[in-house]
């Protein structure tokens, strides 16, 4: 990688926190509110680099702009049940590529490498696009590292074990393995553990 596209590389990244910076939600982290969506694409950042050190750099751009500005479209301008699920969540996925590609192009990236950054963001291809697939692994260790004690404590108990083994149900072996290194309590292994039984086909 030259310095010019080491730079401009930099103010990508630069450019999706300032973006992020705007997010009027904060969470603590130890003890100082910061900006939501700010903290969040850092800790991506974060797992990417213990995941995968040699990350290409399509990959780390994705994986820090995964959820640029998502307050910008919450999931309540959105009709309740599946159908308005999945709707907000394919509209999320195109909103946050286009933003990406955008800030791309202003810093002088082709469309080539536009594309296969907003392919990695939209995560297509998730089990035959070896780097979509390490999108979200990230996305699910960052979750269950950062965000599930919350979570738990938001959702219906008997919703747990369900969600706990669709989440293991995206992650790639090499995903379960950093998984496992994590400090999760005795209580969520014993729900991922239901729900995969739960999970199963019976015969």
């Amino acid at each position: 990688m030259t310095m010019m596209q080491d730079s401009r590389f930099a103010r990508v990244i630069a450019a999706i926190d300032a973006a992020n910076a705007r997010d009027p939600h904060a969470i603590a982290v130890d003890g100082t509110p910061e900006p939501a969506e700010l903290v969040y694409g850092r800790r991506m950042s974060e797992a990417l680099a213990r995941m995968a050190a040699d990350a290409s750099e399509h990959l780390r751009i994705a994986v820090r702009g995964q959820h640029i500005e998502r307050w910008t479209s919450p999931r309540k301008n959105y009709p309740q049940g599946r159908i308005g699920y999945l709707t907000w969540r394919r509209d999320l996925l195109e909103f946050h590529a286009r933003r990406v590609g955008e800030i791309m192009a202003a810093e002088g990236f082709g469309p080539d490498d536009i594309a296969r950054v907003c392919s990695l963001v939209r995560k297509e291809r998730l089990k035959s696009d070896a780097e979509a697939q390490m999108l979200e692994d990230v996305a699910c260790i960052v979750f269950l590292e950062h965000y599930l004690g919350d979570f738990m404590r938001k959702t219906e108990e008997d919703k747990l074990a369900g969600i706990l083994a669709k989440t293991w149900n995206k992650m790639s072996p090499l995903g379960h393995d950093h998984a496992l290194k994590l400090a999760l309590p005795a209580r969520v292994r014993d729900l991922l553990r239901q729900g995969l039984g739960q999970l199963r086909p019976r015969r």
